[in-house]
């Protein structure tokens, strides 16, 4: 995959089914890595563990963010994540996939939004606004 920042669409197993992570999330590809901003329904998840690692919430407020390692996509991820809104922490298992068909094709290009419009747009129209105000500046 290109190098660049991808919204995927994800499925979630595993735990009670009452917490979930947001879909689609951010998926960051640089090199031979991926790198999944997961986000829950939920502030109480204090601690995530993939494949062996432990990765601590980045933020500090509103529900739970952490930026975990995807090493595949179509193929549950196994994480666990500690919650601590039972009466005292818990470790709970769940299954992430991440939807490979919901990414742009490799041929395409991505252009990133900005303010309602494409970066493509703004550059078109501010080329066309200076070609009409540099042809109404010779017929002065």
């Amino acid at each position: 995959m290109t190098d660049g920042v991808y919204s995927v669409e994800v499925t979630m197993t595993g735990g009670t089914g009452r917490a979930h992570i947001t879909s689609p999330l951010q998926l960051t590809v640089s090199g031979e890595s991926m790198t999944a901003r997961v986000e829950w329904s939920s502030p109480n998840y204090d601690l995530m563990i993939v494949d062996g690692k432990e990765f601590l919430p980045v933020n500090e407020s509103g529900n739970s963010v952490f930026e975990i390692p995807v090493y595949t996509l179509d193929e549950p991820l196994d994480v666990q994540a500690e919650t601590v809104a039972m009466s005292e922490p818990h470790m709970v298992d769940y299954k992430i996939t991440f939807d490979k068909s919901s990414l742009p094709a490799e041929n395409t290009v991505n252009v990133p939004l900005i303010a309602g419009g494409s970066a493509l747009g703004v550059v078109v129209i501010a080329g066309a606004v200076f070609a009409i105000v540099k042809s109404k500046k010779r017929k002065v």
